[in-house]
């Protein structure tokens, strides 16, 4: 099981969304990491073969997806970004209308469905309107319709956005716990969603590759360039037009500012150790 990316760009006419990418994954879940307007969004499309590049190649086992989209697409499970509904079937309809459109023979459908609708909790919920159900609850019927043909590519754009935090752990939960057999890709520009299940996170900035690293790697490299010092109230918008701030607390001598840089922002400033939060500031934001 491999997807290999090679020498990939894409050009809107004169904008460039992505610049020369290569990356080869393999088994687990890889966050892609960065910015909005980065390029994450044109990359999926042009993973689930919705898209094509402008320059490069997209390989599935050793089958360029271009030239064979459909080399992939049996094997494809995509949760776009704007996936939606249908707000007048229920769980239940609208995942055999999905395998319908999918292909898949009935008899086979309707057992799987079953099987999902356990997996993400949605069975006691499965015949009422999807229009009724929350944000958190159509994602998962989302995923549920990206699973339907157990694919063993699986791509996730944006998936928690406008989630409440109790539905974002369940949906890393979930993508943590079916990553072992496939190839899980979670695109985001919320930390905290790949931290935590990533097995290797990808950074991307302006269509360029940033780093490509497993999450204790990426943390090592920013050994050194994380401090913390106590500062004047008053303070803190010089130091933000200087430094990368990340975190300000008042206490009551001060404020406690967390800063990224190569060098101390205060002869007092004190090293501490570097969150992934800190990792997508510095090459984000430098």
């Amino acid at each position: 099981m491999n997807l290999t990316i090679k020498d990939v760009s894409k050009h809107y006419g004169k904008k460039r969304a992505l610049h020369q990418l290569n990356l080869e994954l393999d088994k687990g879940v890889w966050g892609f990491l960065g910015p909005n307007g980065a390029g994450k969004s044109t990359m999926m499309k042009i993973l689930a073969t919705i898209d094509q590049p402008t320059e490069g190649t997209v390989t599935w086992n050793g089958v360029d997806i271009v030239k064979h989209p459909l080399a992939l697409r049996s094997e494809l499970g995509y949760l776009p970004q704007d996936f939606g509904v249908y707000p007048n079937l229920n769980a239940i309809e609208f995942l055999e209308y999905m395998a319908a459109i999918k292909g898949l023979p009935m008899k086979q459908a309707r057992k799987r469905i079953d099987e999902l609708l356990e997996l993400l909790n949605l069975t006691n919920d499965a015949k009422r309107m999807i229009g009724g159900y929350s944000g958190g609850m159509k994602q998962r019927v989302g995923i549920a319709q990206a699973l339907l043909n157990d694919p063993q590519l699986l791509i996730v754009d944006e998936p928690t956005v406008g989630l409440d935090p109790t539905e974002r752990i369940r949906f890393r939960n979930l993508l943590s716990q079916i990553g072992k057999d496939r190839i899980i890709i979670l695109s985001t520009h919320i930390v905290s969603d790949v931290e935590t299940i990533a097995n290797q996170i990808i950074l991307i900035r302006q269509g360029s590759l940033i780093a490509n690293a497993k999450p204790e790697t990426l943390l090592e490299m920013l050994a050194y360039k994380v401090w913390e010092c106590v500062i004047p109230a008053e303070e803190l918008d010089s130091l933000q037009k200087n430094f990368i701030v990340s975190h300000a607390v008042h206490r009551s001598d001060g404020l406690l500012v967390r800063v990224v840089s190569d060098e101390p922002p205060a002869p007092d400033a004190e090293n501490v150790p570097a969150s992934l939060e800190d990792v997508y500031l510095y090459y984000t934001m430098n």
